[in-house]
């Protein structure tokens, strides 16, 4: 379990950069018609460590049954705030947690369609990649706008030094 919190907390440093950066004058900034807006997008890369404990206690989650009501952020401090609690819930859940669980079989589904079957574990990870995946996409958002991009896994052409 230790090593999935690690990871957790390691990518926590780099996503409330990210976030921080998500400007309260451009919430609702879209680059393209089919992209999300930055509100919805920063809103769902902060959510998503509370599907930690969401998965280890449950066998599935099916869409067509769960109606989805995106937390609705108003400004910066509440997007913040909002990721502090969805993060400190990720990690009481993995700290709590059992090794057997994560052998545990989750069901994502829409209705009859299963989006994803795999243990408890490929689905945590899964969320991870989904943080990950949307904070770059939400880097390409701060980036059109002129906003200076943090470093991640090294520096980035706006910090080239990482402290």
């Amino acid at each position: 379990m230790q090593l999935l919190l690690t990871e957790m907390e390691q990518e926590a440093v780099t996503t409330k950069k990210m976030l921080e950066r998500t400007p309260d004058e451009q919430l609702d900034y879209k680059p393209h018609e089919k992209n999300m807006s930055m509100r919805y997008l920063a809103t769902h890369i902060a959510e998503l460590p509370s599907w930690v404990p969401m998965i280890l206690t449950t066998e599935e989650l099916n869409f067509k049954e769960s109606e989805y009501v995106p937390k609705e952020i108003k400004s910066n401090a509440e997007l913040m705030n909002f990721y502090e609690k969805s993060l400190n819930e990720g990690l009481v859940g993995l700290t709590k947690a059992k090794l057997n669980q994560l052998e545990e079989t989750w069901t994502l589904r829409n209705g009859d369609t299963i989006l994803f079957k795999g243990t408890k574990y490929e689905m945590i990870r899964h969320t991870f990649c989904q943080i990950v995946h949307h904070r770059a996409q939400l880097g390409m958002y701060l980036r059109l706008l002129n906003i200076p991009i943090p470093g991640s896994y090294g520096p980035s052409a706006d910090e080239p030094h990482i402290n």
